[in-house]
């Protein structure tokens, strides 16, 4: 049996997971996982600890013990084939990286990073990770405050899909969402669903503006490619007024200033 062979048995008859081992010899998860996919081998003075961590010889750590050899610490299983999902997990592990800074801010440290094959979460006031939850989150999937991700979920949201107050994505879902397809109280997009103002090549809300608005109000920003001579910035500010009176300034005039 090779060292790195003899290395999983060893761990894994201890019941040790790699980061466990890794602490008990000053090393880190990757570099155990490293030793045990064959990458790499120990330093002399890291063999001497493991050796003396399982209570072995170097030769019987090297994989060259007897099959009647004794410990007096758990034996190593003989004979012991390596499984298929041993060899998965050892690969999917290999492809893991997580950084926690020393840094906190409540219960939560200030950055934390975890990437790898599989749903590894970062949780931190910066996650970086496959999930990412935090203040400032990006990720595959995002939940924050800010959030940068394929699926984005926050009060200022950037992805694919986004969902939350101020959106932008493919799919936007949000307060003011802006997308390919925007849905929202405000929505700007090729697709623009809304229930106050929607901007866009379709058009649904109250106020619907585009090339084929639908709405309690409708403005028709072109025909044939010119825009109508009526649809200056003073119609659409009245327009809006007098159909949504409670709109905001600011973002009556955004519409206004997009479209004029």
């Amino acid at each position: 049996m090779e060292f790195s062979q003899t290395l999983i048995s060893m761990r894994k008859a201890k019941g040790w997971s790699q980061e466990q081992l890794g602490e008990q010899i000053g090393v880190t998860r990757q570099t155990v996982s490293k030793w045990e996919l064959g990458d790499t081998t120990p330093e002399m003075d890291k063999l001497v600890a493991l050796a003396d961590l399982f209570g072995v010889s170097l030769d019987e750590l090297a994989g060259r013990a007897s099959p009647q050899t004794e410990h007096t610490s758990a034996p190593v299983p003989q004979g012991e084939v390596v499984s298929d999902e041993t060899i998965r997990r050892v690969v999917r592990e290999s492809f893991h990286y997580e950084y926690r800074s020393k840094a906190h801010i409540g219960s939560l440290p200030l950055v934390h990073i975890n990437f790898g094959r599989g749903l590894y979460t970062a949780k931190g006031v910066i996650a970086l990770g496959n999930i990412a939850v935090g203040f400032l989150s990006m990720g595959l999937v995002g939940i924050g405050v800010i959030s940068l991700a394929t699926l984005a979920i926050g009060l200022f949201g950037f992805g694919a899909l986004a969902l939350g107050g101020l959106v932008f994505g493919g799919v936007a879902v949000g307060y003011f969402a802006f997308g390919g397809i925007a849905v929202g109280v405000y929505s700007i997009g090729g697709v623009a669903v809304a229930s106050d103002i929607a901007l866009g090549g379709y058009a649904n809300a109250k106020v619907a503006i585009g090339h084929s608005p639908h709405g309690t109000v409708t403005a028709l920003t072109e025909q044939n490619g010119m825009t109508l001579v009526d649809m200056t910035a003073d119609v659409l500010r009245d327009l809006i007024d007098t159909t949504l009176p409670n709109t905001a300034k600011f973002i009556r005039d955004l519409f206004v200033n997009i479209v004029s």
